[in-house]
Order: structure tokens, then C-alpha cells, then sequence
């Protein structure tokens, strides 16, 4: 390594004054322009850039994402991205490079990771269950007690399937009327949404300097999709796809039900552009935000589960 180099090596601290993912993508977008990766050359794999500084996957994925939407590397996965040609955009601008669809969990514990760098977060939510969250905020929760991460707050709000009334899914197949894929389900929302209120219990016993809530409510309906909006500017969004599997019962009983995939589901990724506000991405983005805020305010009830 050249001496020259040195600096670039070296891991962000606490004191850098933005967040490590757009300290990222200003390194690289530099030495891009700077020649020190040609158009056509890939540049370092997301190890290598975990390596060098210092950083977790999911800081090195949103930097990427950054230089992938501006149009400086490719959007094609599986390797390490190439260098575009930006100039053959008249502006220096271009939508051609949007963000793949990814699976859920892989998905939203990247956004989550990034959602969690700003200095409010706030995280809503409608899906079936919360599995894929609890996986998703996990790794944040826990960079937040250490005092890795210190937003001056976090609020998160999920929106969830009634427990008293009977849902379009999951259904036995060989008898539709069976209720044990339904008391299936209640048993694994339960125990989802209780570890998550225990794990911002935990956040608040350790950093009662941060304000923390979590909010759940139910509305009477069987989700077909699931919503995330982060921080009022980015939305996910994927649809269950019905599935056959087999799955045991409390009774050891093995049975063949129609389900949804979950963490699988593919999600796409929509953001708010201040500077585009008549873009489709701005719009789904406000307009998602706006049915959400609506349900839960109007129609959406406290869940009873704790009680």
C-alpha cells in the first residue's frame, strides 16, 4: 500500500461528521472520477470494502446503492460491480440504474442498517407477520446499546392482521374449515411481536437517553402484501406469493397447508427524490405513507395481545 493510500484505510470513527455509508460513497465516487477506477474495472468486492473501513456488510450495501442509483457502477449482482460510463447521460443523471428487487430479510436489514445511521428513525410497517423485521432490527438494536449508533430517537409502528377473525391464509389444504394452521399462525405472531417488545424494553433499560416506542395495532384484513416505509423517504414493498408446504402441528402431525412465503418475498425499493417531486418514486413513496398513516389513525385498532 502507498503511503498516499494510507488515509483512505483508514476505519471511520464516531466524530466523522456524516454517515459512514455516504463516507463511503464519497470516497469511491472520487476515485472513480479520479481515474483510480476506470470504466470497466470492478471495483473491491463488499469484503474488501468491509476490510478497509471498517464498517459492517450493511453500510458497505448502502453506500453501494448510492453510486448504483447516481449511475457510477453497474446494478448487476453476484460479483463485484463495475464502473459505468456516466458520460453517456446528456445530465450526468440517470433513473436506468434502479435497485434490483432483493429477499425480504436480505432487503430490509440493508435499509434498516441505513434507516438506523440518521438521527430520528422511524419504521412502518403492514405485513402478515413480524418475522422479517425482528430479524432486520436486530443487528442495529444491538449497535444502538453498544453506543455505535446513537439516534436521539427511535419509533416504530407495525400494523398486523386481527387476531379474533378468521384469515384468507394459511388454510389446510385436504380441509379448508381446519383451524390449526390459523392457531399456528397467532402462536408465531405472538411470539414475534413479544420478542420484539422485549428487545425495546432491553434498548430502553441500557439507553434511556434515546426516547423509544413501539407501537402495534390490527386491522381486520388478511395482508397479501407487505409495506415498509423508513424514515418517511424509503419504501419497500413485495407481494406474498401462495405457496404448498408441509409443516408440523403442536401434535407432532405433519400436514400439507397453503402459506405465503415470508422472508423469501422479493421487495422493491421506492425513494422520495426532494429534488424529483413529481417522480414516480417520490409519489408511491408519500402516497405509501399517506394510506398508512390513514389506516392507523382511522380504522386500525390497539392490539390486545399484552394485555
Amino acid at each position: 500500500m502507498d503511503a498516499d493510500d494510507e488515509d483512505d484505510e483508514a476505519p471511520f470513527t464516531g466524530n466523522d461528521p456524516l454517515p459512514p455509508y455516504r463516507r463511503i460513497a464519497d470516497t469511491l465516487r472520487a476515485e472513480i472520477a479520479d481515474g483510480r477506477f476506470p470504466v470497466g474495472h470492478r471495483i473491491p468486492s463488499q469484503a474488501q470494502l468491509e476490510d478497509r473501513f471498517g464498517v459492517s456488510r450493511p453500510t458497505v450495501q448502502r453506500a453501494l446503492r448510492e453510486l448504483r442509483k447516481e449511475g457510477w457502477i453497474d446494478n448487476r449482482r453476484g460479483r463485484a460491480a463495475e464502473v459505468l460510463d456516466r458520460g453517456r447521460f446528456a445530465d450526468g443523471r440517470t433513473t436506468a440504474f434502479s435497485e434490483e428487487p432483493e429477499r425480504a430479510l436480505e432487503s430490509l436489514t440493508t435499509h434498516v442498517a441505513a434507516a438506523f445511521e440518521e438521527p430520528e428513525v422511524t419504521i412502518d410497517v403492514y405485513t402478515l407477520t413480524t418475522e422479517t423485521l425482528a430479524g432486520a432490527l436486530a443487528a442495529p438494536v444491538q449497535s444502538v446499546m453498544r453506543g455505535e449508533l446513537n439516534p436521539s430517537s427511535i419509533r416504530v409502528r407495525l400494523l398486523l392482521p386481527a387476531l379474533d377473525v378468521t384469515l384468507a391464509l394459511p388454510l389446510l389444504v385436504s380441509d379448508p374449515e381446519d383451524p390449526r394452521p390459523l392457531r399456528r399462525l397467532r402462536q408465531l405472531a405472538r411470539g414475534h411481536t413479544i420478542a420484539l417488545r422485549s428487545m425495546f424494553t432491553r434498548l430502553s433499560d441500557v439507553r434511556p437517553d434515546i426516547t423509544n416506542v413501539i407501537e402495534f395495532k390490527t386491522v381486520p384484513v388478511t395482508p397479501m402484501q407487505k409495506l415498509y416505509v423508513l424514515n418517511t423517504r424509503t419504501a419497500l414493498s413485495g407481494y406474498y406469493r401462495v405457496i404448498r408446504r408441509q409443516v408440523t402441528f403442536g401434535d407432532g402431525q405433519q400436514e400439507e397447508i397453503f402459506d405465503v412465503l415470508g422472508v423469501n418475498t422479493m421487495l422493491f425499493a421506492h425513494r422520495l427524490d426532494p429534488d424529483r417531486p413529481h417522480s414516480r418514486d417520490t409519489q408511491f413513496v408519500a402516497e405509501l405513507q399517506a394510506w398508512f398513516d390513514a389506516l392507523w389513525t382511522n380504522i386500525a385498532e390497539p392490539m390486545t395481545l399484552f394485555e
